[in-house]
């Protein structure tokens, strides 16, 4: 490789990672206008607390029923030399924890905004009224748009256990278990997370699922940056109920990007 195509390869690796960090910095951002109305940050915890009891006794019951399942997947190993059967039934609990954090996460967000929709419509509202609003706005009915979400989470919660599977598969392998495969699970969450979150103000514009696919692919390094900071916000305990109403406002902003719409000045009244 010449000198040239080293330094556009350098060039375009920096560039991708300043967006990256572009990216996580939204949900910071989220953070940032959330807490400036403490009311619509107490209405955007009302569903993420509903949705995080319910997820969290489904965390506790795979806890402890993860060694009978590891069992269960590795029947094979029965008769094995007691060394390897706990080794490879370690190696599939770790694999189950993984594939059951990543579903969990996943499937959480989905669950959270359907309960919540009215409530994150207005957060994520009012993110763009303060940025200069939507001119394009279509008014969505509310009973098309909870039957619109729920379609969409559906794919998306069906493309995670697809691509779940062979993850899940892949931590049997040592080491490459135990890092390639969460740093892949980790980004495959995070473009799903960025999709899922970004629903709202796609909706509001009247554009599908497919659409907002294509909007995030041109900005993808911003999509995965925004992500993957979610994704790894809440895996922390509690993290999901206490920062979804700041991964709402994110990903307005992150829609507004991604459109080519302002993000820096405020043209209206804050939130």
């Amino acid at each position: 490789m010449s000198d040239s195509q080293l330094r556009t390869a350098a060039t375009a690796t920096g560039g991708a990672l300043r967006e990256f960090l572009a990216g996580a910095g939204l949900l910071g951002r989220g953070l940032g206008l959330v807490l400036r109305s403490p009311r619509l940050l107490g209405l955007g915890l009302v569903p993420a607390v509903i949705a995080g009891l319910l997820y969290t006794a489904a965390v506790i019951t795979l806890i402890a029923f993860v060694g009978d399942l590891a069992s269960a997947v590795t029947w094979f190993a029965d008769d094995w030399a007691t060394f390897w059967r706990d080794l490879v039934r370690v190696l599939a609990g770790a694999a189950l924890l993984g594939l059951g954090g990543l579903l969990l996460v996943l499937t959480f967000t989905a669950v959270t905004l359907l309960i919540g929709d009215p409530f994150y419509e207005k957060i994520s509202g009012l993110v763009e009224q303060r940025y200069g609003g939507v001119p394009d706005e279509v008014e969505v009915p509310l009973l098309a748009s909870l039957g619109r979400s729920l379609r969409d989470s559906l794919r998306l919660i069906g493309l995670s256990i697809l691509v779940g599977i062979p993850l899940f598969v892949a931590g049997f392998i040592p080491v490459v278990g135990q890092t390639v495969v969460p740093v892949v699970g980790g980004a495959v969450a995070g473009w799903l997370l960025a999709v899922e979150l970004t629903g709202v103000p796609f909706q509001r514009r009247d554009k599908r699922l497919r659409e907002r696919r294509a909007a995030l692919r041109t900005r993808r390094p911003l999509a995965l940056g925004f992500g993957v900071a979610v994704f790894a916000c809440f895996l922390i305990p509690l993290g999901a109920v206490l920062l979804m109403p700041a991964a709402v406002a994110g990903g307005a902003l992150l829609s507004r990007k991604v459109l080519g719409l302002p993000t820096d000045v405020v043209t209206t009244r804050s939130l």
